[in-house]
Formats: C-alpha cells, structure tokens, sequence
C-alpha cells in the first residue's frame, strides 16, 4: 500500500513540475471600466493571490476613459469582489496585498498619449520583469483589438518578436470576428503588430475543470481510449443547453445568434477535445495542431445538406420554473420579425480513420428547461443474442456521460440484473462525481486561463487556423439560411428542449436525444 502512496505522490509531483513556472508580470487591463473587469478578471486575479499563484512580485493595470484614481479604482472593485468572488467572505488581509499592487491609467484608447503615459507608470516599476514581461487583455470591442494594438506597439510596450520569442502577450476575447471573412482581416491586422504565438484568443469554456478533463479521461485510460472509435461507438450527442433566455443582450444576439455565439466556439471546442486524435505531447502547438485536424476533418455540407443535417430553432413564449417568459421577438431590442436562432441542432460527420461512418449530434439553445452542458458517448448495441435475443435486440446500449456543467461528472450506464429468480435486466448507473471526490473547490475558468496566459502556455487559447476553421464550417450553415424566414416547425416553446424538428433529425437515423437530467 505504501509503495503504491508512494508511486502516486512521485506522479503527481511530476505533474505539477511540468507547469511553466510563473515569472514576475504586469497584467494590463483594457476596458478596465467594463463588466468582465468587475464580475470575472479582478475576483480571478484576487483568487490566484489567495491560493498564493500568482508571480511575486506582480502588477494590475486598468486603462480606461473614466477619471478615477487608483484608489477610487480598488475601493470600485472591492465592492464588485464582495459580489462576485467565489469565496465569501473576502479576506481583509489578502485583499489589502492584493490591492497594493492595482494601479489605474485614465487615457482614451484612440489617443497616442495615454499610452505615454501607460509606458511611463510601467518604466516606474521596481523590477525589470515588471517592466519588461507585459500581458495585454483586451476586454474591449473587437473592433478595438488593432488599435490598442497598434498604439501599444508605437510606443515600444508591445514588439512582434521573431518566432514569438518575446515577454509581451496580447490576450482578446470572443467573439473574434463576426465571419470567416472579418475573422481573417483581424487575424491579419494584429500580425501587423505581434507574432501569431503572441495572440491568446480566449474562450472561457476551455477553463473549466470538466472540460480539460476531456483528456485526461481520454488519454490517461487506456479501458475507454481503445473503445473510442468506429468500431465501438454508434454515435455521439453534445448538448450545451442555457436555462436563460436572451434577456438584456437582444441587441448582441440579434447580430450574432445561436451559431455565432454558442457553435462557433463553445461546441465545437468540446467536439474538437472528444473527437481529436492524441497529440505527441501536451505541448501547446501539439494539442492545438489535432484539434485544428479534427475541425478540417468535418464534412463540409451544401446548401441542400444543410437543409437535411441542421435544425434551427427560435423560443416563443413558454414556462421555465414555473416562470413564464417572453417569445424571443418581444425581447428587449429584438426585431418583432426576427430569423435570429435561438436553438441549433445539427447532425456532423467527421471525414478520418477514427469516426467514418459515426454521427455526431450537437445541439445548444436558450430557454431550454435545463442549464446543462454534457457529451454523451453511445456505445453499439450488444449483438440479439443471448441476453438481448428476447427483446429482439433492443436491450439498451451502453453509454458514456461527461457532465461538464453542473454538477459535474461521469456516468457509465451498463445493464445489470434485477435481483429474483426472472432474468430481468435493466440499465443501472456507475457515477463519478468531482464534489464527492475532489471536494466542492472548482476554480473559476478565468483562473486558470489567466493563470495560463501569464506563463506564456497557449495550449488552452485558440489559435489562428482554429478559429478561422470553425468559422468556415459555420458560415457555410449559415450562407444557407441567408433570405430564409423561419417556418412554423421552427419554433418551440420556452421550457421545452427545442422544436420537434431536432427530434426529427435523430429519429430519422432511428435514434433519439438523451435529455440531460437534474442530478440529485
């Protein structure tokens, strides 16, 4: 027993060399004013400090346009951190360390002389690293991305290292463009100014705990890694469901939609992690190299296909909770005849050795009855034989559940024998739970992607053909819906888990959707 103890400390202290050390650094906020700053950045860089990860020592920079001075500043986001930290109550001790090293930078991002005077308060810092190793987070309007860039190039505070051997980062947020087309001129606008391994294009889903364990669980067991193809695996089904409707933000989502918003990087980041071949190494070039191979391996569809393969979907008025919520069109700032999705459902085959012939099923919306994000795994059927001969082969198949949010978790479902003299079977559950097994301490997925970003480690961040694949395989559904209104079977009521049109889809292949369930 000791010498297994033993075994499984010495492991877990290799895992925990293999992280990049965390050289000192000064975090600069663009849009410090702004809600993300308030309700995510800040609670996560105060929850680093608590669990004593961040640098030491360390800088916190807020550019913005509102007059404030640094201390009007902290005392603003102690206020915000009383709200939204994780943990409560805040520690007066580590928040006051903490807030000494907040700084504030009051200057317009169009004017060339804020950013002399950004560059003069970081040439006043103590040490050299903080002065020298600089991480830029764009917590801005995509349309500013090249002009901060831009600016902060100009004055010398971000250089286009050759290779992208340089301790300067810029990190920008979704969306990221709204096309494949817009998407391309960014990416080309800010290599203007930085190499592409300076860029960490942020996708929070990517942070969460449940969703970095998609590997893990895949490559470090070899029982389910050797049952994760073709040959095994009948078909997969990804359900990202919102229990929220559009509320306030009918206005973005009249832009962006279901598949801009949700399927260009959300879902299809979870089907690239299920679905990609193992890299050579956890390097960040090599786990990015196969997820880029798995977007470009997704058989592209025509105008027709998509017709037959996609479903989209708008909520009218309908029961969440026993709530009862508006039709999306008598949304705030919404169109009383909008075509935007609310709710996608598509059916995708990925064209490789892995997966040829085995479908996988995605689907997301808003409204929906549950706020559930999982990947269900369906096994083949046992051959009607023996146990499965009576029924006529239809005894349930097996099937594999990652439950990404909340509650999350593994669910194994296998058939086992009901107790008595009939042989009488029935699916039972094998579940692993991270709270029962790890504790209710899960980290932000801020942490952990700031944490990331601040060690220079992209393999968590997006990289350029990654998302100008995800854009093309969404503008291609989406060019077919252009000039298109939504018909009647192209509704479905609040609370529900979308239209009878996305049942359809599966039930033509003889399947059906597994709805996630509340976990007790």
């Amino acid at each position: 027993m000791n010498d297994v103890q033993n075994l499984d400390e010495i492991l877990a202290s290799r895992q925990d060399q293999a992280r990049r050390p965390v050289e000192p650094c000064t975090v600069i906020i663009f849009g410090a004013s702004g809600d993300l700053t308030a309700r995510k950045l800040i609670p996560a860089l105060y929850h680093l400090t608590l669990e004593k990860l961040m640098p030491q020592p360390f800088r916190i920079v807020g550019f913005a346009r509102r007059d404030k001075t640094d201390e009007s500043w902290r005392t603003e986001l102690r206020e915000a951190l009383d709200q939204f930290s994780r943990t409560k109550p805040v520690r007066d001790d580590v928040w006051t360390s903490f807030a000494a090293n907040i700084h504030y930078c009051q200057a317009d991002m169009a004017d060339p002389a804020g950013y002399e005077k950004l560059k003069a308060l970081i040439a006043g810092f103590p040490d050299e690293k903080l002065r020298k190793n600089l991480l830029f987070y764009l917590a801005t309007s995509p349309s500013q991305f090249s002009e901060a860039a831009e600016h902060l190039n100009a004055v010398g505070l971000l250089t286009r290292g050759d290779n992208g051997m340089t301790s300067e980062r810029l990190v920008v947020e979704k969306p990221f463009g709204h096309d494949l087309a817009s998407a391309q001129q960014l990416n080309a606008e800010l290599t203007r100014f930085v190499h592409e391994k300076q860029i960490f294009r942020i996708d929070h889903y990517l942070g969460k705990e449940t969703v970095q364990n998609i590997l893990t669980f895949r490559f470090s067991n070899a029982i389910f890694e050797r049952l994760w193809n073709r040959e095994a695996i009948d078909h997969v089904q990804i359900t990202v469901g919102e229990k929220l409707g559009v509320g306030a933000r009918g206005g973005y989502y009249e832009e962006a939609g279901a598949m801009r918003d949700m399927v260009q990087n959300h879902v299809l980041q979870v089907l690239a992690l299920v679905a990609m071949e193992p890299p050579v190494s956890l390097e960040a070039e090599n786990v990015r190299d196969e997820k880029v191979k798995l977007l470009k391996s997704i058989r592209p569809m025509t105008p027709a296909q998509v017709a037959e393969n996609v479903v989209r979907a708008q909520y009218f008025a309908g029961v969440v909770d026993a709530e009862l919520r508006p039709a999306y069109r008598s949304e705030v700032k919404v169109k009383p005849t909008s075509n935007v999705e609310t709710f996608v459902a598509m059916r995708l085959l990925i064209d490789n050795w892995r997966w040829s012939g085995v479908p996988f099923y995605l689907r997301t919306g808003k409204n929906l009855p549950l706020g559930a994000s999982e990947v269900r795994i369906h096994f083949k059927s046992a051959p009607a034989i023996l146990f499965n001969a009576d029924k006529g082969g239809k005894l349930d198949a097996n099937s594999l559940t990652l439950r990404l949010q909340p509650n999350e978790g593994i669910t194994l479902r296998v058939n086992g024998k009901v107790p008595g003299g009939a042989t009488e079977l029935r699916p039972v559950r094998m579940s692993f739970s991270y709270d029962s097994e790890f504790g209710a301490y899960t980290p932000e997925a801020y942490e952990r992607l700031l944490l990331e970003a601040m060690a220079a480690d992209a393999t968590l961040f997006i990289r350029r053909d990654e998302v100008e694949a995800a854009w093309g395989i969404v503008d291609a559904i989406r060019n077919a819906w252009v000039g298109k209104n939504l018909t009647n079977r192209e509704f479905y009521a609040a609370g529900t888990w979308g239209p009878f049109a996305a049942d359809e889809l599966l039930a033509r292949d003889g399947r059906e959707w597994r709805n996630p369930q509340p976990q007790k």
